[in-house]
């Protein structure tokens, strides 16, 4: 039986996820009616294993044994929403120039900030976020987004480590730990907790939609 007092919290259901496009600049980002929910984190951090978990498909985000090799904004129609899957970050064996160049790309991506509901921002949970995960913390605290960050390969540690390594990352990011969640991709671990924050993500953003309809109509009457 639940309690009165216990908060009863919603889930996305994911149920056919399928891939939409690439964009390797920014004449080529879509502006899709649904909310949008951009992933990003440094190269090899688990984004395409963490994508084909929330989809119950192996292959939709197509994984790599060499880092790096992501170098376009990938989009997904997840039902409910969008996910706009971002270069990977931080490989050390790339370029300058091609360095540069994701950097520009996920910057222009960022501007569009009207058009991006949340963003799930991807950590190793085994090790200290390192310069350049600060680095997309500032650009996230910059272009003022909602964000969460995801601790990913979490299987790989004690459930006794993944709270010790937690409130060591959400500290080192300047971060509260309720802003941080533990996941998966091989046990499914946190999934569930994805699932309840992207449904708050639509349910907020649904909500936004009417309130700026009503504004838009008091407006129109205000001027007749």
């Amino acid at each position: 039986m639940v309690e009165m007092n216990e908060e009863i919290k919603r889930k996305v259901v994911i149920k056919n996820a399928s891939f939409i496009t690439s964009a390797a600049k920014k004449e080529q980002f879509i502006s899709p009616e649904k909310p949008m929910i951009a992933v990003c984190g440094k190269s090899n951090v688990g984004k395409s294993s963490f994508i084909n978990m929330l989809a119950n498909r192996k292959k939709l985000a197509k994984t790599s044994s060499e880092p790096g090799r992501t170098r376009l904004v990938n989009y997904f129609d997840f039902g409910e929403f969008v996910l706009a899957d971002l270069p990977g970050y931080g490989f050390a064996r790339v370029s300058k120039s091609e360095k540069i160049k994701w950097a520009k790309t996920l910057d222009e991506f960022f501007k569009q900030k009207d058009k991006i509901s949340h963003v799930f921002m991807l950590v190793d949970s085994r090790h200290d976020p390192t310069a350049d995960d600060a680095q997309m913390m500032e650009f996230l605290h910059f272009y003022t987004l909602p964000f969460t960050v995801v601790m990913t390969k979490s299987d790989k540690l004690s459930r006794m480590k993944v709270k010790e390594h937690k409130k060591a990352i959400a500290a080192d990011l300047y971060l509260g730990e309720k802003n941080l969640i533990a996941t998966s991709s091989e046990t499914g671990f946190g999934k569930d907790e994805i699932l309840e924050k992207i449904a708050q993500v639509i349910d907020l953003q649904a909500s936004k939609g009417f309130f700026d309809e009503i504004d838009e109509e008091l407006a129109e009457e205000s001027e007749g």
